[in-house]
């Protein structure tokens, strides 16, 4: 089955799949040679799929199995979520307009991040990011997904795990099976609250509070600090904070301070100008990655 969705011009494909590291963790997969997103997933009525989603003219195409009508919905409103097809960056585009070092923003329609379907999916997947190596996290990943995920049909591949699976077991087989260390209890804890339905985290899409409002009730999260919540919100359309790791502190000690050690407070000073597009000007900034 083949479903067009349509953009909300300027629209780049590639540039939404290459926006971050999601491409490369499952169960995305990203095919260069025909420009083709992969992603596996278990749809509200416990069917498993895959979608093999392309760029078109003035949006994507998306090829399924045949779906039903409500499955097809379920799809299209979960692709478009995934990159962010309704999103506006006008403004954006027009703040940094006499930045050289944002220059091909509106070129190349950069702005938006690729995101999984659930928000529940992203949260685990930042909270596997922190305090590790992108090997690492690649791993712990794949480890979650295979003891948890339900499987697609004739593949070894499988769906990113439902809360309710990882509810279902405890901390000591994620720290020990999965070996996803400190992060366990974390995880445990998050996946029983989002079951249980304590935490309703995919009403965080839609949610009208504001950015600072939302950033403490991210925090409230175990397992979720600055980095992790600037990072969520970034997914979440608010570009208000950066996710300062040690990557954003190394590139931008070699952009402006000849490699010399800096603080979280000299990144957020040196992008401070961009207010409601701090987060977009640090993602999307043309780095000079030689030292890096």
């Amino acid at each position: 089955m083949n479903l067009t969705l349509i953009a909300r011009p300027p629209f780049n494909f590639l540039s939404v799949v290459q926006s971050h590291g999601w491409i490369q963790l499952a169960p995305f997969r990203f095919d260069e040679n025909s420009g083709s997103l992969y992603y596996v997933d278990r749809l509200a009525d416990g069917r498993v799929v895959e979608y093999r989603i392309t760029g078109s003219s003035n949006g994507v195409k998306v090829q399924t199995p045949s779906l039903n009508k409500s499955e097809r919905n379920e799809v299209k409103e979960k692709v478009s979520w995934m990159l962010g097809l309704d999103q506006d960056f006008s403004s954006f585009y027009k703040a940094v307009s006499k930045e050289p070092k944002l220059r091909t923003a509106k070129k190349f329609a950069r702005g938006r991040v690729l995101r999984s379907p659930t928000f529940f999916e992203d949260v685990v997947k930042t909270i596997l990011t922190t305090n590790t190596l992108w090997a690492a996290t690649k791993r712990m990943n794949l480890n979650l997904i295979a003891s948890f995920g339900d499987p697609l049909a004739d593949s070894d591949s499988k769906a990113f795990p439902t809360p309710d699976r990882i509810a279902a077991s405890n901390d000591k087989v994620l720290r020990e099976t999965v070996r996803v260390g400190y992060r366990a209890p974390a995880l445990y804890e998050l996946a029983v609250r989002v079951a249980s339905g304590e935490l309703n985290l995919e009403s965080y899409k839609t949610s009208s509070l504001p950015t600072l409002d939302l950033r403490k009730e991210l925090m409230k999260i175990k397992g979720v600090g600055p980095y992790a919540a600037a990072n969520l919100l970034m997914i979440l359309g608010r570009h208000d904070f950066i996710p300062i790791d040690s990557w954003a502190l190394k590139v931008v000690s070699n952009e402006w301070y000849r490699g010399k050690p800096v603080t979280p407070k000299q990144v957020e000073k040196r992008f401070e100008k961009w207010g409601e597009y701090k987060g977009l000007a640090y993602w999307f900034w043309d780095w000079d990655l030689k030292y890096s």
